[in-house]
């Protein structure tokens, strides 16, 4: 058996694996990498290998670094089936119909050809089937089974059993304990892993800490009377945050003020939510069954059209703007970045992973001015960062989470890391757990006993 390594190693995106053998080739993901443009130039180039020759591929969950090329597999050839949770099809649906938009600007803005268009992603879901959590799907030998991940609604890790080996891909691993999802489901006799380390080299707040530096952050910005910008990834972060500003409003920690969603794709998801709760955890159901509206509160707006975007500027602070992307690399957020980072009485909050060469990552690392559609911003609005609301496992939850298979465990295969926290990772687990890891180089193709 073999795995190939064509994504997300020595960095964060892209996620993109083969395992073959027995007569059989199964695709884990195809994503995005991402930099300073949603397409990135690497997305352009050729598959690397022979797309006919891949019976199938299975989607860890719907984020774009790992499903943002999948339309591009059939637009290149590929005939095969696509298999995911529900969740992960519906919000992939919504992914790709924002992202085949912004495709189609950036080409025309750079004179060229875009990535893939809309029959593309028609011809995508049309081939896409479902799977619940613990279902199996059979390819040739290989029995594959979606586990809860608990990173974003419908996220899996897939469980690929042949014989009587094991080999799991972790996709990405849930932040648990999660305000809405179930925790990462616990997996035994693993004899291969291929897992995610975006944080193996850092440690989250917890979620108590996390809440009560929101609240101390949305105070901070009140008293000074400015406005807090939230750059927020639509899937979950977004959602997460509307539930924790629901909390501290109904429990009145911080006063009733202005809270907008200032995202399209963000409110559309939000709504793929709240249709799907029975794939929340005992907590928030509770919660739901005792009355409470979960993903609303005073104050609080969506603003979906741009006409409402725009009027958020005439709202007098104090205010709370939640918009994307995440990175602050392209969506409505850029607007409001350029109308109060050059304010000293605003605050910039960072809640999720920026990836290096994006506007997020530059702010984040301290820039005192950034280039905002052609025009330079000082940045003088406090800029902040609470990691306690990634969805990523930290670097103890994730050796938590390798150590629970030790016993079984012959290697582990450290990706979806900037190279030096994969390195760092891979050489914790080999000290402290005593089982092999390394991090593949792209293109690698690792022969494993499987």
């Amino acid at each position: 058996m073999k795995i190939g390594f064509y994504g997300a190693v020595g960095e964060v995106t892209g996620s993109n694996f083969i395992l073959e053998g027995a007569g059989v080739k199964i695709m884990v993901d195809c994503g995005f990498f991402q930099g300073v443009k949603v397409c990135d130039e690497k997305n352009k180039k050729p598959f690397p290998y022979d797309l006919g020759s891949i019976n199938a591929v299975f989607v860890t969950h719907s984020h774009l670094d790992h499903i943002g090329r999948i339309p591009k597999l059939f637009k290149e050839g590929f005939k095969g089936k696509v298999y995911s949770t529900p969740p992960t099809r519906e919000i992939s649906q919504l992914m790709f119909d924002d992202t085949v938009r912004v495709l189609g600007r950036e080409a025309r803005e750079d004179n060229h050809e875009p990535l893939y268009r809309t029959e593309d992603v028609q011809q995508t879901m049309e081939n896409w089937e479902t799977v619940l959590y613990e279902e199996t799907v059979v390819i040739g030998e290989f029995h594959i089974r979606f586990r809860n991940a608990g990173h974003i609604l419908g996220s899996a890790m897939l469980e690929v059993t042949h014989k009587d080996k094991k080999l799991v891909f972790s996709g990405d691993l849930g932040n648990s304990p999660a305000p809405l999802l179930p925790d990462t489901a616990v997996l035994s006799d693993v004899d291969y892993l291929v897992m995610e380390a975006v944080y193996g080299d850092r440690l989250h707040e917890d979620r108590e800490q996390r809440v009560a530096l929101l609240e101390e952050i949305v105070k901070d910005t009140i008293a000074r009377g400015g406005t807090l910008m939230v750059p927020a990834f639509s899937i979950d972060r977004t959602q997460d945050l509307i539930v924790e500003l629901n909390n501290l409003v109904e429990s009145k920690k911080i006063p009733e003020i202005p809270v907008f969603v200032d995202s399209p794709l963000a409110i559309k998801v939000t709504g793929v939510y709240d249709e799907n709760q029975s794939y929340f955890n005992k907590e928030t159901k509770d919660e739901i069954a005792g009355g409470d509206d979960i993903f609303k509160f005073p104050l609080l707006r969506f603003t979906s059209h741009s006409s409402e975007s725009i009027a958020i500027k005439d709202v007098p602070n104090p205010k709370i703007i939640i918009a994307g992307s995440g990175m602050s690399n392209g969506g409505r957020i850029m607007h409001h970045e350029a109308n109060y980072l050059g304010d000293p009485n605003s605050t910039l909050l960072l809640i999720g992973y920026q990836a290096v060469n994006t506007m997020g990552r530059a702010l984040q690392d301290g820039a005192t001015s950034v280039n905002i559609f052609d025009k330079e911003v000082p940045v003088r609005a406090k800029v902040v960062s609470i990691h306690g609301y990634s969805a990523h496992k930290d670097m103890n939850a994730l050796m938590e989470f390798v150590s629970s298979m030790q016993s079984s465990l012959k290697s582990v295969f450290v990706v979806h890391a900037e190279l030096g926290v994969g390195l760092f990772f891979a050489q914790r687990v080999k000290d402290y757990l005593g089982i092999n890891a390394r991090v593949p180089k792209e293109g690698e193709i690792i022969e494993i006993d499987f």
